[in-house]
């Protein structure tokens, strides 16, 4: 790792976790996949926003035949190889069900969005992902957990020296680009500070090393 990569992920870890984001590096893909299902399966499946009763079987997240509920997975931006390797995966833990479209079925809750990042800016410990699938937003919005997959070769030392990346991903008319700091937060009421108002619960980011 040259020194620059070196020093914009120190920074970025550095940011990232003033606005108490959690970050882990990890080799490579596929040991930030296994990272993901692993702290999937430590937490307990999120209680359902909406009422049982409303939904359809489908939507509960639930296995019906064992009568257990399932943690849901959302990795809508994975290449098919590596959303079967993950598939396959959770298949064999046996409580969690991936998902990658029809996210909409789920508005009670989707326990973990798993995505791939394009970009990071040290400065600010930001995450900057192109959500023109409406799938992909839908995973970190819906989520009570956010896992973001970040290659360090990737993490830039500020927004203006991203420019030129950054107009490529803006460039269509119909271009939709997420600027990710932290988790979702809000003082608005009575300025009491609310996590999880308009978004995931918690944020984890997944660091791949450069040179992998």
């Amino acid at each position: 790792m040259n020194v620059t990569i070196k020093d914009n992920t120190q920074e970025f870890i550095e940011k990232a976790s003033l606005v108490s984001a959690r970050v882990y590096r990890v080799k490579d893909l596929a040991s930030a996949l296994d990272k993901a299902l692993e702290l999937c399966l430590s937490k307990l499946p999120c209680d359902s926003q909406m009422e049982s009763g409303q939904m359809e079987p489908e939507q509960k997240g639930t296995d019906l035949m064992a009568g257990e509920k399932l943690r849901v997975m959302a990795a809508p931006n994975l290449d098919e190889v590596d959303f079967t390797r993950l598939d396959k995966a959770c298949q064999e833990a046996g409580d969690v069900q991936l998902i990658s479209e029809n996210l909409r079925a789920y508005p009670g809750g989707i326990d973990m969005g798993v995505t791939l990042v394009n970009f990071g800016i040290a400065e600010t410990g930001t995450l900057v992902l192109n959500s023109d699938s409406e799938e992909t937003r839908l995973s970190t919005m819906l989520c009570e957990t956010h896992v973001a997959i970040l290659n360090e070769g990737k993490i830039k030392k500020t927004a203006l020296s991203m420019a030129d990346e950054l107009n490529d991903l803006t460039g269509q008319a119909s271009s939709y680009t997420a600027f990710i700091t932290g988790a979702s937060r809000t003082a608005d009421i009575e300025r009491v500070l609310a996590l999880g108002v308009h978004g995931p619960l918690e944020l984890v980011i997944l660091l791949v090393e450069a040179s992998s």
